[in-house]
């Protein structure tokens, strides 16, 4: 079959078109859900694939989510997918990235032969395991962390497999919840799908012939963007605190080498994987990555996997990047995601420095409180780095997470929780030309016995400055006005409070030169 011609103003409307889909898409889960993690911090993805499982648009949602789904869709493609299932699928090591993540991918067939897949993930806020919330600090295997699901049809045929909705209910903590969110997942991939047969009803084989001209575009841009990065090899190591068993620093080492179009990205040298949860699928380093590459080429060009087509990453089979079965990895969809994106831009910076912030707070700040009928999980927003322009914002998600906080009137209506303190930490940004921004305070009080985790980073290696500017302030965690560490799971009593203060962005530039020197 000859492939349509499209010119580029068709080529516009058609990717802007599949891109509102996906973002529709992410309107009927949010709406739909029941959690406060999905409806209120919005801790979900949507996106729309090809038939050959690559990505042609995503709604701009969290990074470490859509980086991360073309491996989910491949493995559900193994499986034999057809016309009216709906597959689930949460294992890190077949596609997904840590447990609490449920992905569920349907096929798209509007006339009985699939020509895409629309899918969704969802943060639920408990998946089982031996803490509340699914995310233990002290977790040395991922049989502790939660149900761990392989692609499984939740839908077969367009009949609801029970048996496998029962099998998920009795595993976790607030089956009604979870229950809720995932008819939520399903009926936003039904809205993908009924989108995507409307349109390929208006347009016939141009919007097919768009899904291959939308990738080839934005790889075209995106060449030409690394085409102004020098060519050279840059290196870079940071370290991660600990991994919940031990407090020992863990490093990651990078190499980043830009040839013409082409970055390769290579993690040798990386420490072998480690006994805690901090280990990360390689699937969550390449979200890293992805994403490291969409802020230093153009974030305007439109998200496929034309943009990543240029990149290739490695790390060695076994290592913090490329974990073997059973390692635990809650904590390395979450906080290792931040360091891999903290190297390579630090590597980069070397290259272009213009095109690179000071780091930001480097952690996504993950508090869990639960018992046995709640789970309220959070992530803490704090400092992002300042660049060669512009201040660093204070008080936001930085890097690999993009999603909103829960308002105090939500988490005090949904939680038995009370919030004591929420601010801004002044003065925790890094001094320089351009400041970084400053991180957050959030003090709870939790009024009953309780399950508290804290996996967070950034406590005791600051965010770095670029160019001459200060480092951000590390963070610090407290229990009832006693300091803890990083990652900490331990059961609480009523009336404990829990305070998290978040780091700073590092500054950029010498705060004795003006912008023109």
């Amino acid at each position: 079959m000859t492939t349509p011609d499209l010119d580029a103003v068709e080529l516009e409307i058609l990717r802007n078109q599949l891109e509102s889909v996906a973002e529709e898409m992410g309107e009927v889960l949010v709406r739909g859900a029941f959690s406060p993690n999905i409806t209120e911090r919005r801790d979900c993805s949507t996106a729309l694939f090809d038939a050959g499982g690559r990505l042609v648009a995503q709604a701009e949602h969290i990074p470490v989510h859509l980086g991360a789904m073309p491996e989910t869709v491949d493995a559900v493609r193994d499986e034999d997918p057809r016309p009216g299932d709906v597959f689930i699928l949460n294992d890190p090591f077949e596609g997904g990235t840590h447990l609490p993540d449920v992905t569920l991918v349907s096929p798209v067939a509007p006339a009985g032969e699939i020509v895409g897949y629309a899918v969704s993930r969802a943060h639920h806020a408990d998946v089982g395991g031996m803490a509340p919330g699914s995310m233990p600090a002290g977790a040395r295997d991922i049989h502790q962390e939660g149900v761990r699901i392989p692609p499984l049809r939740l839908v077969a045929d367009e009949e609801r497999r029970e048996d496998v909705w029962a099998l998920l209910a009795a595993n976790v903590r607030s089956p009604a919840e979870r229950r809720a969110d995932l008819q939520a997942q399903v009926a936003a991939n039904d809205r993908g799908a009924d989108r995507v047969a409307e349109l390929l009803a208006d347009h016939g084989d141009r919007l097919l012939a768009a899904f291959d001209a939308v990738r080839k575009y934005s790889r075209n841009r995106v060449e030409a963007e690394l085409r102004e990065i020098p060519d050279g090899t840059y290196t870079a190591t940071d370290v991660m605190e600990g991994d919940g068993v031990t407090d020992a620093d863990i490093p990651i080492e990078v190499t980043v080498t830009v040839d013409g179009a082409h970055l390769d990205v290579d993690f040798a040298g990386t420490a072998p994987q480690v006994d805690g949860n901090v280990n990360a699928p390689l699937s969550v380093a390449k979200s890293a990555v992805y994403y490291v590459v969409r802020c230093v080429t153009d974030p305007d060009v439109p998200p496929n996997q034309g943009c990543y087509d240029p990149v290739s990453v490695h790390a060695p089979p076994g290592s913090l990047l490329n974990p073997k079965p059973p390692a635990a990895v809650v904590g390395g969809n979450v906080e290792t995601s931040q360091r891999v994106t903290d190297v390579v831009f630090r590597a980069l910076a070397d290259a272009a420095p213009e095109r690179v912030p000071a780091a930001g707070q480097g952690t996504m700040n993950n508090l869990v409180v639960g018992g046995p009928s709640f789970s309220y999980y959070e992530t803490i927003g704090g400092g992002m780095g300042a660049t060669s322009e512009a201040d660093g914002p204070s008080g936001i998600q930085v890097g690999m997470t993009n999603t909103l906080n829960t308002p105090v009137e939500a988490l005090e209506a949904a939680y038995p929780l009370r919030v004591a303190e929420y601010s801004l930490r002044d003065g925790s940004g890094g001094d320089g030309r351009h400041r970084g921004g400053d991180g957050l305070i959030r003090e709870l009080t939790v009024e009953t016995d309780a399950t508290v985790s804290l996996l967070t980073e950034r406590r005791r290696h600051a965010p770095w400055g670029l160019a001459g500017g200060a480092d951000g302030a590390t963070g610090r965690n407290y229990v009832d006005g006693t300091e803890v560490g990083a990652k900490v799971t331990r059961d609480v009593e009523a009336g404990t409070t829990v305070r998290v203060e978040t780091p700073g962005g590092g500054g950029y530039g010498d705060v004795n030169e003006d912008d023109d020197s």
